[in-house]
Order: structure tokens, then C-alpha cells, then sequence
């Protein structure tokens, strides 16, 4: 006895849950194994029921929450809010992530490789005024 309302598509759930903005962005997530469910990679079309676990990834932040209702509409914020339950770990994982973001760190310490710096500039002219080849004496 499967009817609508005790299981409903894991992407039309996201989607009603105000997860991500589009259903079909919620499948280009879960094919891309950033969703999983009870901590198994999941499919769009997997069947979602209430008491599921549902961990995701959206951009840096990391998710965890629990199915408390399920919907096919996607209706207002309260409204999907009442859908799930974030997990208090993860609820404290992501306080942890927006601290360190907030702290963060020296943007000229992050960048690996770009444009170089002022002070990059003149040492790379130093070196290259400075540098002599072995080559170069051999002509006197």
C-alpha cells in the first residue's frame, strides 16, 4: 500500500523544502553525490519517508536533517521549515564554518599563483638584473 503522502521523489522534497531553487538543480546536486540519504548516495527518484536522514552539501556548508513531513509543493518558508530537522551537530558544525569564515584568513596568503605583488615585482627585476651566466665571460 504506497500512496502519495507517506513517500514522495528526494529531489521534489529538496525542492519543497527550500534546499535549492529549482528541482532540477536539486537533481544536478544528488547526481553529483553531494546528497545522501540514511548515509547512502542517493538517486532523484529515490523514495523519501518520514524518519529518513538527509545529509547535503550546499556550496561550503555541509548539512545534516532529519524528514519530519513530506510534500510534493513547494509552498512558503514556514511552511518548509516544518519539513525537516537540522541535527544539532550539524547546526554546530556549521556555527564552527561560519566563524572560521568570518575570522579568515590573509587573502594574499591564500592566493598559489595570479598577479604578482609589488614587492614580487622588484625582487623578480633584482634577479633578473643580477643574474649572469657563465656563458657571458667567455667572450673577452
Amino acid at each position: 500500500m504506497t500512496d502519495e503522502a507517506t513517500k514522495v521523489r528526494l529531489d521534489k522534497w529538496l525542492w519543497a523544502a527550500r534546499f535549492y531553487k529549482t528541482r532540477a538543480l536539486a537533481a544536478e546536486e544528488i547526481d553529483r553525490g553531494r546528497v545522501s540519504v540514511n548515509d547512502a548516495p542517493a538517486k532523484p527518484g529515490r523514495e523519501l519517508r518520514t524518519g529518513d536522514r538527509v545529509a547535503l552539501r550546499q556550496g561550503p556548508v555541509q548539512r545534516t536533517v532529519d524528514v519530519l513531513g513530506l510534500s510534493n509543493v513547494r509552498g512558503p518558508a514556514p511552511v518548509a521549515q516544518a519539513l525537516y530537522r537540522e541535527t544539532p551537530e550539524s547546526v554546530a558544525a556549521r556555527a564552527r564554518a561560519a566563524e572560521a569564515r568570518r575570522q579568515g584568513v590573509e587573502p594574499a596568503m591564500a592566493l598559489e599563483h595570479g598577479r604578482p605583488t609589488k614587492r614580487d615585482r622588484r625582487q623578480l627585476g633584482d634577479w633578473q638584473r643580477w643574474s649572469a651566466s657563465i656563458d657571458d665571460d667567455t667572450g673577452s
